[in-house]
């Protein structure tokens, strides 16, 4: 029992990741989210292009209420939106008169919005994208798993619920040994792994 409960503290600390949606657990007192990784959020940046109305395309920023603005429609909501949302939310605005048969295409250049840190004991601290299924142990595996000096079961996830911040203890070691089951991850989430002093 012991050499493997070894084996599974070395498969984390190597990066081994378990597949999505296994035994995984929305974190104790956060509520689930309609938020997928391919829906538009604040701060992610775009590209629209109009088909032969170049002074119409560009590249735009989604506010912090959720819009852009953009030429001739003023501000057009884009937010919980995928890219095809929003040229289709686009595309109504110019079928308003200004724009005869309009053909808009929307790429996301950055999701800004998606985004999961992980800081403390890991190899490569710092920002990753947020994918949909994503758990603790996927964002502390592309951080280049957990230090030999970080304590395993005090890890912390800091999350925003209903405007205000919690933090939500998680412990990776029973998480990889199965004593616990993952924990799913939202956008915004900071995870912090602390050392240990033993």
């Amino acid at each position: 029992m012991r050499g493997w409960v070894s084996a599974a503290a070395a498969c984390v600390l190597a990066s081994c990741v378990p597949p999505r949606g296994s035994g995984v657990v929305n974190a104790a007192s956060s509520a689930p989210t309609a938020m997928t990784a391919n829906t538009l959020a604040v701060n992610d940046l775009l590209e629209v292009r109009v088909y032969q109305e170049t002074d119409l395309s560009g590249v735009y920023r989604v506010s912090p209420t959720g819009n852009v603005d953009f030429p001739l429609c003023g501000k057009v909501q884009v937010a919980d939106k995928t890219a095809s949302g929003a040229a289709e939310a686009i595309t109504d605005c110019l079928k308003g008169g200004y724009v005869r048969r309009p053909q808009v295409t929307v790429l996301v250049k950055e999701f800004n919005s998606k985004k999961v840190f992980v800081f403390g004991e890991v190899s490569k601290p710092g920002s990753f994208t947020w994918e949909d299924g994503m758990t603790i142990v996927h964002a502390i595996s592309q951080a280049g798993g957990l230090l030999r000096t970080a304590s395993k079961n005090n890890v912390n996830v800091t999350r925003v619920v209903n405007g205000r911040e919690e933090k939500l203890p998680v412990k990776m070691e029973d998480i990889v040994i199965g004593r616990e089951k993952n924990v799913a991850l939202r956008p915004g989430d900071i995870i912090f792994v602390p050392e240990s002093f033993l």
